[in-house]
């Protein structure tokens, strides 16, 4: 108990958090006399899973896409195809942000990539300015439930190692992201269509020859979408072949190609995204090691117990559970909390006859509303220093969509089918 409170201290004072983990499961390991040589082996194992392969890849190909000019081409294409309709330039917002993030992973790149060319023109076409900051905010999260999102990758991976008896697998966690996301981005497109009304020009035409041109601008990152899903739902490419063909293509194409990207600036790009794989690994491996003592000593078992003893109905858990998840997602960034909380929660849930795909969705959802969650939430610090705005002013521009998002969140929960219907077909 001591040791576990020194380390609780340390973390408070900024000791990485893969440190802690491993720290707690040595000790862990250590006071039920278990050899300290099962860490290296659970390491090892995850180190055995052909899918951890498609972490770094599609990490990379996001990481070229967002140094390229691909923001700024699908900014176009989307404002040729969709900004004719009323609010058309705040829909544009809406999908080019999260088609982004679906490919990077990364919220808060979404915020500074595309925020820079989407905020100006929503003030230059005269839409409030805390409607502008408030969906340029919000907008940075969406996509998270959209394939080839690493969060959903990362879910199943974790989920995996767990040994469940029932399979989970990552193609499903995909079809099951794809309803709940679009139901997000439609209910906030509805919601600006609506503010659009009478205080926006909206004398933006539909061109056949502005369309035309903006999809031969992008003709290089239109396919992306097909090679991933339809390679993997084609029954063409496992998960991780996906990924291979997808960082190879975006190289490709953003290197001797378009040559956007000098093969001087290669190795940086490289850097900084497997800087970021390597965070998630290391947290990954030294999680499972630690999942794999609280297995051991039976710690899932005897929360659920306890939690049971409590909570006899499965709505009450699930309203619990989203008020857990939503403080979760203000203080822990995204992959954190995958890798920490999911094999705590997984379990239990599966106790109530929660289904594991589902759960995920839920649990990514509420983490991808976590962000933008007063007071903490991570992606109004990141709006309030890209557009240099009062943090309170970005919390009060964010409240209408928070609260659209968060009906849409319940909807999800309460509303298994919406996730499951395309995983069921």
């Amino acid at each position: 108990m001591t040791g576990m409170i020194l380390l609780g201290l340390l973390a408070l004072v900024g000791m990485p958090l893969f440190a802690v983990i491993a720290a707690s499961a040595m000790l862990g390991f250590s006071s039920e006399d278990v050899d300290l040589q099962v860490m290296g082996i659970e390491i090892y194992r995850l180190a055995e899973t052909p899918v951890l392969l498609a972490i770094p890849l599609f990490t990379f190909a996001g990481y070229l896409l967002g140094e390229s000019g691909t923001p700024a081409r699908l900014v176009r294409l989307t404002h040729a195809v969709l900004g004719w309709l009323s609010g058309g330039l705040a829909i544009v917002s809406l999908v080019a942000c999260a088609l982004f993030t679906a490919f990077t992973g990364a919220s808060g790149v979404t915020i500074v990539a595309l925020g820079a060319l989407l905020y100006p023109a929503l003030k230059e076409a005269h839409y409030p300015e805390n409607f502008s900051l408030g969906l340029i905010t919000t907008s940075g999260s969406l996509g998270l439930l959209f394939a080839p999102a690493l969060p959903l990758i990362l879910y199943g991976v974790v989920a995996q190692q767990m040994n469940l008896d029932q399979a989970i697998r990552i193609d499903d966690l995909f079809a099951a992201g794809l309803l709940p996301g679009l139901l997000m981005v439609l209910l906030l497109a509805l919601y600006s269509m609506w503010r659009a009304r009478g205080i926006v020009e909206t004398n933006h035409r539909f061109s056949r020859s502005e369309a035309c041109a903006a999809i031969r601008e992008a003709a290089w990152e239109i396919p992306l979408p097909v090679v991933v899903l339809g390679g993997i739902y084609g029954g063409y490419f496992a998960l991780s072949e996906a990924a291979a063909v997808t960082a190879l293509y975006v190289l490709v194409v953003t290197v001797l190609i378009r040559r956007e990207i000098s093969l001087g600036e290669l190795p940086e790009i490289m850097r900084e995204s497997m800087v970021l794989v390597g965070a998630i690994l290391i947290i990954l491996g030294v999680s499972l090691a630690s999942t794999n003592y609280l297995i051991d000593t039976e710690v899932p078992t005897k929360l659920f117990d306890a939690v049971r003893a409590h909570i006899d109905s499965k709505l009450t858990f699930l309203i619990l559970l989203n008020i857990f998840l939503l403080g979760l997602g203000m203080m822990l960034d995204i992959f954190s909390a995958l890798v920490i909380v999911v094999p705590i929660i997984l379990p239990i849930a599966i106790g109530y006859g929660i289904d594991p795909v589902h759960l995920g969705i839920i649990f990514l959802a509420n983490m991808q509303i976590g962000y933008i969650t007063p007071p903490v939430g991570m992606n109004l610090f990141i709006a309030s220093y890209r557009f240099d705005k009062p943090v309170l002013e970005v919390y009060r521009a964010t409240i209408p969509f928070f609260v659209i998002l968060l009906l849409t969140v319940l909807l999800i929960t309460y509303w298994p089918a919406l996730s499951l219907y395309l995983v069921n077909r």
